[in-house]
């Protein structure tokens, strides 16, 4: 059995996706809300309100900002960003009391989110209420936003773990009260893209609201699923830059962008370039630092090492890389180590401007792996021109004996 060609892979994985989406899908970033709910984690002012341009430069549709309920510096933030007239729509989150929502309001924010837990788990262990308890919540929550011309999204946390035609009911009361979509939380990450796809599709089905997605990364599925909930109708995405959040964080801007991008062909259009510049504000604002391996935006996305894989990107780039490093903000690293082959000496000495002929290839290799494998990690360029250097001077000298 031949195996498929790529046009015919990307037609079977592209089944689903509606056409013009990438004008449908707004990316609702929650860094600034859920990302600084990571343990440990406290933005300045003034760096909220820095993360909040920075997002709206990239192409953000929607900042989720905090939650004025907390009052002090949290509300006045909330306040100074609401008042800078971004593009992107500004979302402050409230659990379902008036008081809640009218500190939004007082903020000049033109969206909230409504957070109203809809799993049994919740209802009956967190909240000790009853179902009814809960729509009735929902609809005079709803009700107080609408009169206040807000955008408004009803978010079902725990939705993965809740009842499907409690879910129902839910997704059904929150439009009905006039809410413009609910928000799907994953929030302990339980679900894989299956099961994910499976339950968006039904809710949307039959409830037929407009659907948010907000997925955990509890067993490292977030990305996956926040695609696979679009892939099944869901038109707007929860993400957090660096996949800040809660426990093991949320679905990263950065990796749900780039993927609907590369892998489901929806261009959002949002500055990607400049990702990794958002990426590294919010790293040190978090002081959490972007580990090397990171999916998109990690110093070792573009950095190759292995002989076979460096002489493939030499020779085109396209053989190991699906993406130029240059439109996520980063650059191509050639790695000298223990795996690199003669190629990537040759082409790293080019850079220095110096052409080394076969052998001097072959020994400056061998010297560079030994010391790599003492140093237990890859050379510096200052290592490789020191080898370089002491290899010329012992085979001038050796020639001069010989002589």
């Amino acid at each position: 059995m031949k195996p498929p060609s790529e046009n015919h892979l990307h037609s079977f994985i592209l089944q689903g996706i509606e056409p013009g989406l990438e004008k449908k899908i707004k990316i609702d970033d929650t860094t600034l809300r859920d990302g600084e709910q990571t343990a440990g984690v406290v933005f300045a002012n003034q760096e909220k309100v820095r993360i909040a341009r920075l997002l709206d430069e990239v192409g953000v549709h929607q900042i989720e900002v905090g939650i004025p309920a907390m009052l002090g510096d949290e509300k006045e933030t909330i306040k100074h960003i609401a008042g800078l007239n971004l593009n992107a729509s500004i979302l402050a989150w409230n659990r379902a009391v008036i008081d809640d929502i009218q500190h939004s309001i007082d903020c000049g924010v033109n969206a909230v989110a409504i957070s109203m837990s809809a799993s049994d788990i919740h209802i009956e262990h967190k909240l000790k209420k009853s179902r009814n308890w809960v729509l009735e919540s929902i609809k005079k929550a709803v009700a107080f936003a609408k009169k206040h011309d807000l955008y408004v999204s009803v978010n079902a946390e725990d939705a993965s773990r809740a009842d499907l035609d409690f879910l129902v009911r839910f997704a059904r009361s929150a439009k009905e009260c006039g809410a413009d979509r609910v928000r799907f939380c994953d929030t302990v990450g339980i679900l894989d893209p299956f099961d994910t796809f499976n339950v968006v599709s039904f809710l949307r089905k039959n409830a037929e609201i407009e659907i948010e997605m907000h997925t955990h990364n509890d067993f490292g599925m977030a990305t996956a699923n926040a695609i696979a909930g679009i892939k099944a109708g869901a038109h707007y995405v929860n993400t957090t830059v660096n996949g800040l959040g809660e426990r093991a964080g949320n679905a990263a801007l950065e990796e749900v962008v780039m993927a609907l991008k590369y892998i489901s062909k929806v261009d959002l259009g949002l500055k990607t370039e400049r990702f990794r510049e958002l990426s590294e504000y919010v790293a040190n604002a978090s002081s959490r630092a972007i580990p090397v391996w990171k999916p998109i935006v990690g110093a070792n996305v573009f950095a190759h090492e292995s002989g076979i894989h460096a002489d493939g990107v030499i020779k085109n780039p396209l053989n190991y890389e699906v993406f130029t490093p240059e439109e996520v903000g980063l650059e191509r690293q050639l790695v000298v180590g223990k795996h690199s082959g003669t190629r990537s000496i040759k082409r790293k000495f080019q850079e220095f401007a110096i052409e080394l002929d076969d052998d001097d290839c072959t020994e400056i290799l061998r010297l560079s792996r030994k010391l790599a494998v003492e140093l237990k990690r890859g050379l510096f360029e200052k290592e490789l021109i020191y080898i370089y250097k002491d290899y010329k001077a012992h085979k001038e000298s050796s020639g001069a004996s010989s002589d």
